[in-house]
């Protein structure tokens, strides 16, 4: 990360009476970056994000923006554009009006608030739609209205807080792209929350993975679903075949012991996890895992369990085929829908996967 961080959180921490909503947040934004604070609800990530908005005092911890401490400064002094789940637009302003509305509070002259509405209007691509109020928007109309009132004054930090969670899912993936575009459009440092981990998964340079108030884990989109740090975050991002047993390691492999199956694992899906021996569980995503007739011959590379086969599910490019191991556990397996075999209910067949497929973690949630 060059030059000055954007925004710098250390041990921020916030309790709700007896509950702790935040339990010592520390996290670092590099210019222009896009961080996602992913989790379920409850976890602490709009917490957070309020807390850096200054609609919330920490009870410790302090936030700095691009060096500057501002842990005690109101919201209004903190230059952070804020965008809303539930919009929140003024119902009687215009949608020019509720543009130009950050400008008049920092008493922006008014022929210089007409050419930045304009340019706003312009980013969002509603340019004819400046004179509708919201009612007579639609719901993606009216985001996009508050996404350019959010932005129009150049703030330093950019806050949306679940900002698509009340639209239909095709709206929601076009608008997903739409904010990507406007943000890398005006380098903005993006602090995004959402709990779908798609959107997370799209739209991010960064995730922050959070429950119980702490960051799990933060990385790309995708160091977090190749290689999960926890079987929380495993669990969480994603699809996965969760497959338990006892580790025992040997230098560079290691063997999970699954009753009377060994399951071998080696190189970076053993090195990078600090687990040591004992209850540990095997992470293998679904489009790693292969399903043959259970008398082909198997790869000396690939790991290799009986399996019956429970449901077929036809997903258009893809199917999901889901099956039972003999121990119960449940096993899935993604394929093309394009291939010659079509696999039915209750066939016994054999599935696989390269053991370098496979990431070991220990058997908890955090």
């Amino acid at each position: 990360m060059s030059g000055e961080p954007a925004l710098v959180l250390r041990g921020l921490r916030k309790r709700f009476g007896d509950a702790v909503a935040v339990d010592g947040v520390d996290l670092t934004v590099g210019r222009g970056e896009f961080v996602t604070l992913l989790g379920p609800s409850g976890s602490g990530k709009t917490t957070t994000l309020r807390m850096i908005a200054g609609f919330t005092l920490q009870d410790e911890g302090t936030i700095e923006m691009s060096g500057d401490d501002m842990s005690r400064v109101p919201p209004h002094r903190r230059d952070v554009g804020m965008v809303f789940q539930n919009y929140a637009l003024f119902p009687h302003m215009t949608a020019a009006d509720n543009i130009a509305f950050p400008l008049q509070m920092r008493k922006v002259p008014r022929a210089e608030q007409r050419k930045q509405v304009a340019e706003a209007l312009a980013l969002v691509k509603l340019e004819k739609y400046g004179e509708r109020y919201p009612r007579q928007l639609s719901g993606g109309q009216q985001q996009r209205i508050a996404l350019a009132r959010a932005v129009v004054f150049g703030p330093r930090l950019l806050l949306m807080d679940e900002p698509l969670g009340a639209l239909d899912k095709k709206l929601r993936e076009a608008l997903q792209l739409e904010i990507l575009r406007i943000s890398r459009r005006l380098g903005a440092t993006v602090i995004y929350v959402t709990h779908d981990q798609e959107e997370a998964l799209v739209m991010s340079d960064r995730i922050a993975i959070m429950d119980g108030g702490r960051i799990l884990q933060l990385g790309s989109g995708e160091d977090l679903y190749e290689r999960p740090a926890s079987l929380f975050v495993a669990d969480f991002i994603g699809e996965s075949n969760i497959l338990r047993g006892e580790l025992t390691r040997n230098g560079a492999t290691g063997w999970l012991a699954r009753g009377d199956t060994r399951l071998r694992i080696e190189g970076a899906a053993l090195a990078d996890q600090p687990v040591t021996d004992g209850s540990a569980a095997l992470v293998i995503r679904p489009e790693h895992v292969r399903v043959d007739a259970p008398d082909g011959p198997v790869a000396a590379d690939r790991n290799v369990l009986d399996a019956t086969i429970t449901e077929v599910l036809y997903l258009g490019a893809t199917r999901k085929v889901e099956l039972a191991l003999p121990d119960g556990t449940v096993a899935v397996s993604r394929e093309g829908s394009a291939g010659d075999r079509v696999w039915q209910r209750g066939e016994r067949v054999r599935i696989s996967w390269a053991v370098s497929d496979g990431v070991v973690v220990a058997d908890r949630r955090d």
